[in-house]
Parts: C-alpha cells; sequence; structure tokens
C-alpha cells in the first residue's frame, strides 16, 4: 500500500513538472510581417501588385508568391523553378529557392512557393532591390519590386 502511494505521487509530481515546462515554454519563432505587398514590374510579361507570404521554423524560413502576372496558358503542379532574391539590410542578399506550385488555369496569378531559404535571428529582408525569377517553359520572367515592400521588410526572430 506504501509503495502505491508513493508512486502515485511520482507520477502526479510528473505531470505537474510536465505542464509547468509546457507553461514556460519558449514561444515558437515567427517573422513578422507574415505577409507583404509588393508593386511588381515583370518587364514584356506585365506587372502589379504581387503578395509575398513568409513563415519561419528556426532557421527554416519560406516565402509563397502570387504575383502580378497571369498563367498565359494552363500550368501543372510544380511545374515553375523559381529564385527569390531578397535585400538584407546587414548587407548581401537571402535567396529562397524552389519548383513548387498549384496547377493554374490561363488568367490566373502566377502562384509560387513556398520556396525555401535561410534565414537568422534578427535578418530584416525586403524585396526593393532584390528579384524573382521564374523559369516557366523554358522562359525566363524576371520580377523585379518599383517600390519598398508594405507594411515594411521581414524580420525573423
Amino acid at each position: 500500500m506504501n509503495g502505491k502511494r508513493i508512486s502515485t505521487g511520482a507520477a502526479m509530481a510528473v505531470g505537474a513538472l510536465a505542464a509547468a515546462s509546457l507553461a514556460f515554454a519558449p514561444s515558437a519563432l515567427a517573422v513578422t510581417p507574415q505577409e507583404a505587398t509588393i508593386n511588381a514590374d515583370c518587364g514584356i510579361f506585365g506587372g502589379g501588385e504581387a503578395t509575398l507570404t513568409a513563415t519561419q521554423d528556426g532557421t527554416a524560413a519560406t516565402i509563397t508568391v502570387t504575383s502580378a502576372i497571369t498563367a498565359p496558358i494552363d500550368l501543372s503542379e510544380d511545374s515553375i523553378a523559381s529564385t527569390l532574391t531578397l535585400v538584407n539590410a546587414s548587407g548581401g542578399t537571402t535567396a529562397f529557392a524552389g519548383t513548387e506550385n498549384p496547377a493554374m488555369t490561363t488568367g490566373d496569378s502566377v502562384t509560387v512557393g513556398p520556396l525555401n531559404g535561410t534565414v537568422a535571428s534578427g535578418d530584416s529582408l525586403e524585396a526593393f532591390g532584390g528579384s524573382l525569377q521564374m523559369t516557366i517553359f523554358g522562359i525566363n520572367v524576371t520580377c523585379t519590386a518599383t517600390a519598398a515592400q508594405s507594411p515594411g521588410p521581414f524580420v525573423f526572430d
């Protein structure tokens, strides 16, 4: 009977310790803002407002771009090779790359990503001064921001 009380007490202590450690665990890393817009110029392929959506998990980050250009024909899933280069406020650039995209029909906004990149805590990344390069059916399309992104650069924890 005494052994049962010790086991029960130990189990309760372990449970309380686990609950307390969850309550004081550090929050997940996050990027702010999570979404930004830019006015993009894609040369002969068009231009306009594009949306960038960012996520972060430690030093791994992703950005999905819904571009200002529309699909000229139906595009199959994962058929666009893309590299998004952002300017780091502390100097240099950071590239996000990948071949992920949803299937799109003619006239849909071209969406690429999530594009994968590596970030450091405190990185402040901006699209203005960088570029989005996409290869669609062997045709290279380069889009650049015509002004700073809004509401501001992506800042990573």
